[in-house]
């Protein structure tokens, strides 16, 4: 059964600068790379090609020692230029020089009808060859799925409201049918349900709305209400010894264009937005590929932090970098190395602060935007007891007390507080609102990697 769900815990972060609606054309970029490092749990990854050898889109480039069957694959035609590794020689970025041919490896097509037909053992199989298992993601712990396990269900977040995330329905518009294929795809590999979770406060939207054979819900409520895990834990929550599979929409239409087209597809719209962005806007591209394209003589100045992804969970990059595996944005803030004495406690209208205290008239104007820096503005100390995270955390979880069961290696605390439920994107807000400074992401990860090797 459908649900309207809303929730009042949360906080939303209105930067400056957010994408325009229009796809804009720019320099195709000449280089992609495929990260290692976007994929959480890939334990000693092994290279499948060495530099100079000619991949086309779909070949093989690394497999993961510990899941061998999980191929990650090239997003375009070309040649791999570099291997580059680094301390202890880990593996960070396969390089590959796009020739412009996108030539792609080949499977047969299938009509949806014929999916239904399919075994799933064929599916995985596929899948599994092609590069598109990887946008497949398990709950607990939010690493890439094994394909010997079936979930109790699978979970599809259609919005995305985390600081100038771009619009789904206008990233996916037009790619209906080949979601349509890739639900039919997942619905092989559980016996339970497929939630699509949608925003409650925006149009409905003509992508996700028709989709059949499918529980559609509608969420509504500030940042983090678009996380998956959100929806999760008031849908079917997650419990010791549960298993739920995540997809996001993207990989829903990769899975569909794979069978229906008959390739690996990586291609891609992008936002590129921040307040350091002369020209927000969205982009035409592949995954992987290298941003140079996208801020070459679009960017106010030079001292910029630039983030593949949102400013609450995105991966820092140069302004050589490329674009993550699961990131459609690309976000320009102003570097924060300026510091104002007693700037973090004065009052003032410029800032934005979940306390009121510090931010003590920015709350007055909620449809503001704001152009905020990477400045933490304090500095780490010990945790301050002020029952803060819970307020932007809409769960039935206690965050500061299982970030300190996780400090303390309390394996028991962690799990009866929760942790099979949460993710470092579900208490990113935490770290946002934190006086302490703490580093919650990763001492989130810390505690599910203690709790999965345990």
């Amino acid at each position: 059964m459908s649900k309207n769900l809303k929730l009042r815990r949360g906080f939303d972060i209105k930067l400056a600068g957010r994408a325009q609606k229009k796809v804009s054309e720019v320099e195709v970029p000449e280089t992609y790379a495929l990260k290692p490092t976007d994929f959480i749990g890939i334990k000693r990854p092994k290279l499948m090609v060495a530099e100079g050898d000619k991949v086309k889109a779909g070949t093989p480039l690394l497999y993961c020692k510990l899941m061998d069957r999980v191929k990650y694959c090239s997003p375009v035609s070309g040649e791999v230029i570099e291997i580059r590794r680094g301390p202890k020689r880990k593996l960070l970025e396969v390089v590959i020089s796009a020739d412009g041919k996108m030539e792609h490896e080949t499977v047969e097509k299938v009509a949806i009808s014929e999916l239904k037909k399919m075994s799933r053992e064929t599916l995985v199989d596929i899948l599994l060859t092609n590069g598109v298992w990887p946008n497949i993601i398990q709950r607990p712990y939010g690493v890439v799925a094994s394909p010997e396990e079936s979930p109790k269900s699978i979970f599809i977040s259609a919005f995305d409201n985390s600081p100038l995330a771009p619009d789904y329905d206008f990233l996916f518009n037009g790619e209906e049918n080949y979601f349509q294929a890739g639900v039919e795809v997942l619905r092989k590999f559980t016996t339970g349900k497929i939630h699509v979770s949608i925003d409650g406060k925006a149009e409905v939207s003509k992508v996700f709305s028709h989709t059949k054979n499918v529980e559609l819900h509608k969420f509504t409520g500030p940042h983090p209400s678009g996380n998956v895990g959100v929806q999760i834990h008031h849908l079917d929550p997650v419990n010791k010894d549960d298993l739920v599979w995540t997809v996001n929409p993207y990989g829903v239409i990769q899975m569909g264009k794979l069978f229906l087209e008959g390739q690996y597809d990586a291609s891609a719209v992008i936002a590129v937005a921040g307040s350091e962005v002369k020209e927000p806007g969205y982009f035409k591209t592949y995954k992987g590929a290298n941003i140079q394209s996208f801020i070459k003589n679009n960017l106010k100045q030079n001292n910029v932090r630039i983030i593949s992804g949102n400013v609450l969970t995105g991966e820092r990059i140069d302004n050589n970098g490329y674009l993550g595996f699961y990131h459609n944005l690309i976000t320009v803030i102003p570097e924060g190395d300026k510091y104002d004495m007693f700037g973090w406690i004065l009052p003032t209208v410029s800032t934005l602060s979940f306390q009121r205290a510090f931010g003590l008239f920015s709350f007055l104007n909620k449809k503001k935007e704001f152009v905020l820096d990477t400045n933490m503005k304090g500095e780490k100390r010990t945790f301050v007891q002020t029952g803060v995270f819970e307020k932007v955390t809409p769960m039935d979880i206690l965050p500061t007390y299982l970030l300190k069961s996780i400090l303390a290696e309390d394996y028991d605390e962690m799990e009866e507080l929760g942790i099979y439920e949460v993710i470092e994107e579900d208490l990113a807000l935490c770290e946002f609102v934190d006086v302490s400074k703490h580093n919650i992401q990763a001492i989130l990860r810390n505690g599910l990697e203690l709790i999965q090797n345990s």
